[in-house]
């Protein structure tokens, strides 16, 4: 059994700050299960393009609005606690913390191993 709290991350090298979020990285590729595990805050006021190439995400709002956009289509979801949507097809999405910080619980497989930064298209290169 593996058992982890959200302090047990807070101030390591798995908890990621940067100007539009906070990505505290709970389960990662050295936990061995095949996918990671993230509790990431989406600052409130803050626009985000993201594609992640090489990794399918689910994300599941539990605090907070704001929105997704779907690039290819324009199509625009509010996000709010209950909320999930998933990239299962390794879409181009914007993801806007319009009202208030977005609190995202998100899974990433293939697992993440905490040291990735986004490329310049806002994915995350190829697990090794």
């Amino acid at each position: 059994m593996l058992v982890k709290t959200l302090s047990d991350t807070l101030d390591t090298a798995a908890h990621v700050k940067g100007e539009a979020f906070e990505s505290r990285r709970i389960l990662l590729a050295a936990d061995g299960l095949g996918y990671s595990f993230h509790d990431t805050v989406v600052k409130r006021g803050s626009t985000q393009r993201l594609e992640y190439k090489n990794h399918i995400e689910a994300n599941y709002c539990i605090e907070g609005e704001g929105e997704v956009e779907e690039v290819a289509t324009g199509r625009v979801w509010p996000l709010r606690p209950g909320t999930m949507y998933v990239l299962d097809r390794h879409d181009a999405h914007i993801i806007r913390a319009t009202v208030s910080d977005l609190r995202l619980i998100c899974i990433f497989t293939p697992a993440l191993s905490g040291e990735e930064l986004h490329d310049a298209d806002g994915s995350y290169a190829a697990s090794k």
